[in-house]
């Protein structure tokens, strides 16, 4: 009997074991959680945002100076998520629940059309109506979420937030054929973006060295009129370059993946 009770109490319960296995399990989102602090508390991510529409603002009113584009019809083209719109709170949920990146969480958050504009962001792109300048939203958001966007577009004042002015992912992320779309009637003097393929479908390659090269070979470009808002919390840069455009990697093998590619001295 004695020996039974030592045995019992020397036991670790189903859930103590249970417990356990989850502590040694990776973490999906833990990786994320100071790029998601950063923007939702960094002085320094605003300063960033206030700094980029500056800089829009001046070049904005040097191309409307122009005489040689007195005459044409001017506009934007900006991305809408991490560009106008602050979705942060979706990331720190997915870190909250410990979850990937899922289409039907997305379409959730954004079904609530509650996202705060990214600092400057607005101001900016009123100043631009104001001057006479088209504005068009070219984004991956699909064509489902569209009501909710213009709601969430309206909700912080933001000017052109309508279906002539909207353009939603129908079937491919390139943005492409929507740029030509614009540039069929208007000629676009700025490009905003916190993802390099707002700018370029030339950037959509599983490579990090080709998206440097090009940036390199577009530098020009950038701070004129090509401007690029930050975004520490997802993009391009990770899924195409950091994990080489496969989708399907374990939660084990993405770790190893970002350590692997960290460099030190």
């Amino acid at each position: 009997m004695t020996v039974f009770s030592l045995t019992l109490t020397g036991c670790k319960s189903t859930a103590d074991l249970s417990k356990d296995t989850k502590s040694q399990q990776t973490s999906v989102r833990e990786y994320s959680v100071q790029s998601v602090l950063w923007q939702q508390n960094a002085a320094e991510y605003r300063a960033l945002c206030y700094q980029a529409f500056n800089v829009a603002k001046l070049n904005l009113d040097q191309f409307m100076a122009d005489e040689s584009l007195k005459d044409q019809n001017i506009a934007i083209i900006t991305d809408i998520d991490e560009t106008v719109l602050d979705n942060s709170p979706f990331n720190a949920k997915l870190i909250e629940k410990d979850e990937e990146y899922s289409v039907e969480e997305w379409t959730h958050w954004t079904s609530l059309a509650v996202a705060e504009e990214v600092p400057g962001a607005g101001e900016f792109l009123n100043y631009a109506k104001n001057k006479g300048v088209e504005i068009f939203y070219v984004t991956n958001r699909r064509t489902a979420e569209m009501e909710a966007t213009l709601e969430n577009m309206k909700a912080v004042n933001f000017p052109f937030a309508d279906e002539d002015h909207v353009f939603l992912r129908e079937e491919t992320g390139s943005k492409k054929d929507r740029f030509d779309k614009v540039l069929k009637d208007h000629t676009v003097v700025m490009y905003l973006g916190d993802n390099l393929g707002d700018f370029s479908h030339e950037f959509i390659t599983p490579s990090t060295k080709k998206r440097n090269d090009l940036v390199k070979r577009l530098k020009e470009n950038f701070g004129v009129n090509f401007i690029v808002l930050p975004n520490p919390m997802y993009g391009d840069w990770e899924m195409q370059g950091i994990y080489e455009g496969k989708y399907d990697w374990t939660d084990k093998e993405k770790d190893s993946i970002r350590k692997a590619k960290l460099r030190a001295y």
